[in-house]
């Protein structure tokens, strides 16, 4: 039997005994009342006990989510970290990225510059070259239209 099923009839059994007239008194069949005692004394325990696992078990589950919550909360913290140390990262990459790109222009400036001055050095010295034979070449001509 229940606690509530015993707590029922002891209410029924104080409902139903007989009143003393004049009087908020009443009878009661004192073996029934103390058989409902009895037994109200030997189910509550058993329900103090079920009450106390239950509160057990409710605490073990708000510990258990208490430890799950703070697990979620650090892993997005460190995850917001790395995000932040990844970003850090990239910003320093992309400050090395274009200092490396600088001085490639830089270097392909200096490259260009030299090539100019090589090829027009090469050009200068065709031309001298070419002056040269053309002189010569007029004056092979020249000597030819002596000789006539």
């Amino acid at each position: 039997m229940d606690l509530l099923s015993a707590l029922n009839e002891l209410e029924e059994l104080i409902e139903n005994s007989g009143k003393i007239p004049f009087t908020r008194k009443i009878m009661l069949e004192e073996d029934r009342m103390l058989d409902l005692l009895d037994r109200i004394r030997t189910t509550m325990p058993e329900e103090i006990r079920q009450a106390k696992w239950i509160i057990q078990e409710r605490e073990k589950v708000l510990s258990d989510s208490q430890k799950e919550a703070i697990r979620i909360i650090d892993d997005a913290q460190r995850q917001v970290e790395k995000r932040a140390e990844d970003s850090e990262i990239a910003r320093q990459a992309k400050i090395v990225a274009d200092e490396i790109v600088a001085k490639s222009e830089a270097a392909a400036r200096e490259i260009r510059e030299g090539a100019r001055g090589y090829a027009d050095e090469i050009l200068v010295n065709l031309q001298d070259s070419l002056g040269k034979i053309m002189s010569q070449i007029e004056q092979g001509r020249s000597e030819l239209q002596t000789m006539k």
